[in-house]
């Protein structure tokens, strides 16, 4: 008796087929935009997401819409920085800490500004890779007044080496695994479980985190970015 692969593979990631690259789109894209631009995005597995996408559209063997995802989710997320910027300038960062909060507390929110004093332009670079830094970056910068030029510059470069790079890298690597459909089956559904269950988790975690009351500590001032 002989295995079919095929019919494995069907049955493993047919389902895709009436999805399809659209939902993945619409996906990446809100996900990516509320991790760069909302405190929320703090709990979202915004990695793994992209890596996903990749691998999922590779089961399509979507060439363009892999390349033109990249190139999508990279603009949204400098948008989604860029807001995160203004409501930083707006309202500071007075609202994020939570007395005993687990993520959002004053500690966090400290060392992340520290990042930023040391590391400057090249902090908000290597921040996109940074989960926790990379949702906090952008509204300490504009509570912080950098230069806003400076920040697209540094958020724009960032992106570059974040976006593509996962995307890409779960495109061509599950696609290596085409002479292997059931560990290309297995990587897909390990890929959506991930994010399904890692999004569910965030969104938890994120909840108890804003049932906290906010951190009575004056707001401390933040001396002007470079």
């Amino acid at each position: 008796m002989t295995f079919d692969f095929a019919a494995s593979e069907a049955v493993g990631v047919g389902w895709l087929d009436t999805a399809g690259p659209l939902l993945v789109w619409v996906i990446v894209l809100s996900f990516v935009f509320v991790e760069c631009a909302l405190i929320i995005g703090l709990f979202l597995p915004g990695d793994s997401l992209l890596f996903a996408a990749g691998v999922v559209l590779a089961s399509h063997g979507a060439d363009a819409s892999a390349w033109l995802l990249s190139v999508a989710a990279l603009v949204v997320a400098v948008v989604g920085n860029q807001v995160g910027y203004y409501i930083g300038q707006q309202t500071g960062v007075r609202f994020i800490a939570r007395r005993g909060g687990k993520v959002l507390n004053r500690r966090n929110l400290d060392r992340a500004r520290e990042f930023l004093d040391r590391k400057g332009f090249l902090a908000i670079v290597a921040a996109r890779w940074i989960p926790w830094v990379r949702t906090l970056a952008p509204l300490i910068a504009g509570a912080a007044r950098m230069n806003p030029r400076r920040f697209v510059l540094a958020t724009a470069l960032g992106g570059v080496f974040w976006v593509p790079t996962l995307v890409l890298l779960g495109y061509y690597g599950a696609g290596l695994l085409d002479t292997i459909p059931w560990v290309k089956t297995v990587l897909v559904w390990l890929s959506v479980a991930f994010f399904v269950f890692g999004t569910g988790y965030g969104v938890f975690r994120y909840r108890q985190e804003m049932r906290r009351p906010v951190e009575d500590e004056p707001d401390q001032e933040y001396p002007a970015a470079a």
